[in-house]
């Protein structure tokens, strides 16, 4: 019998037999459809900034895990006209779950792991953070991942997709909320009309800096553990709000990017951006499972956060300013449109 370690080898070098062969099809194992899935997402949205950036262009970083298993790209632009720092990156990750991780799986998460010692685990997706110059334009991040663990022979014996989009703007239109908002429910929509309801509550959950009792932002749609369909019904539903990132955001970056603004604005947007990495590096748990695994590539998890943030003691905005505004949406989450 052999070991989970070794396993995970056999898994990742019959996974890598498919790959050569050529394009993945449709009767390939769901974790390599994915993969596929996410770096053609990567590829889009890499080519669909730096269009509207004009003059920024993205490094292309290609690393692979040759000790423990996978690959990953990631594409950062360092500066242009319109970007500050823009992040898009994929991860193919083949690795083993610990039995701390397994018991807390089991605990935290309600996962059924009935196995003893370590298990071989796959992971893939693809994650980005844009963060824009002009304080009027808003920061933007995306995930979509794919989990399963898996038997010896490669087989999953739990999957589950998770993800979503979500907006965080420096100071609030309120029209671009319901743009965003408006956007993801229509995708939501043609699948399941629970799902824009359910998963617009669960991102503002899960967004919540709950040290501050505020928001990180304006929310979006966020799901995890999903896997109560089938993988062949759920698969179209991620692809379906995957490529719903452009439209929903480069029109709102196109609309702001060229605003007037001002010395105190580009201070309001410090402060802001401190929070959003406080949130990223306390609540997160996507940064935290990447730091705790094997061989993690910490610059690629890094990546998400902005070039430069401020922290200032007892800050608190103007009553009455743009700024308190923004404040007081965070700390009460609205519907920015019907939920149903």
């Amino acid at each position: 019998m052999s070991s989970p370690l070794s396993s995970k080898y056999e898994i990742y070098k019959k996974d890598n037999e498919i790959r050569a062969k050529g394009p993945i099809g449709d009767d390939a194992p769901m974790r390599l459809r994915m993969e596929a899935y996410v770096k053609d997402l990567q590829r889009r949205i890499v080519e669909g900034i730096e269009e509207v950036d004009g003059k920024g262009k993205f490094t292309r970083s290609v690393w692979e895990r040759p000790e423990h298993g996978g690959e990953g790209i990631t594409c950062v632009m360092p500066g242009g006209d319109v970007m500050e720092k823009a992040g898009v990156a994929v991860s193919v990750v083949y690795s083993e779950l610990s039995p701390e991780a397994i018991r807390q799986m089991r605990e935290d998460r309600g996962k059924d792991i009935e196995v003893d010692g370590v298990v071989p685990f796959f992971v893939t997706g693809i994650s980005l953070v844009m963060h824009a110059k002009n304080p009027n334009a808003p920061t933007v991040h995306l995930n979509y991942r794919y989990f399963e663990v898996m038997n010896p022979d490669g087989t999953p014996k739990i999957w589950w997709f998770g993800g979503g989009a979500d907006l965080t703007p420096i100071y609030l239109f309120e029209e671009d909320a319901v743009f965003f908002h408006q956007i993801y429910k229509e995708g939501c929509d043609k699948f399941d009309k629970n799902y824009y309801p359910e998963m617009k509550k669960a991102c503002d959950k899960y967004f919540l800096n709950a040290h501050r009792g505020e928001e990180r932002g304006i929310g979006g749609v966020i799901f995890d553990d999903f896997n109560s369909k089938p993988a062949e019904e759920i698969f179209p539903f991620v692809k379906e709000l995957g490529n719903r990132f452009l439209p929903s955001y480069v029109p709102l970056l196109k609309k702001r990017k060229d605003m007037p603004f001002t010395e105190e604005m580009i201070h309001w947007q410090q402060i802001r951006r401190g929070r959003y990495v406080e949130f990223n590096l306390i609540w997160d748990r996507g940064t935290k499972f990447g730091l705790a695994t094997p061989c993690a590539r910490v610059e690629s998890i890094m990546m998400t956060l902005p070039l430069t943030a401020r922290w200032e003691y007892m800050y608190s905005p103007e009553p009455g300013s743009r700024e308190a505004e923004l404040e007081e949406v965070l700390k009460n989450p609205r519907d920015w449109i019907p939920l149903n």
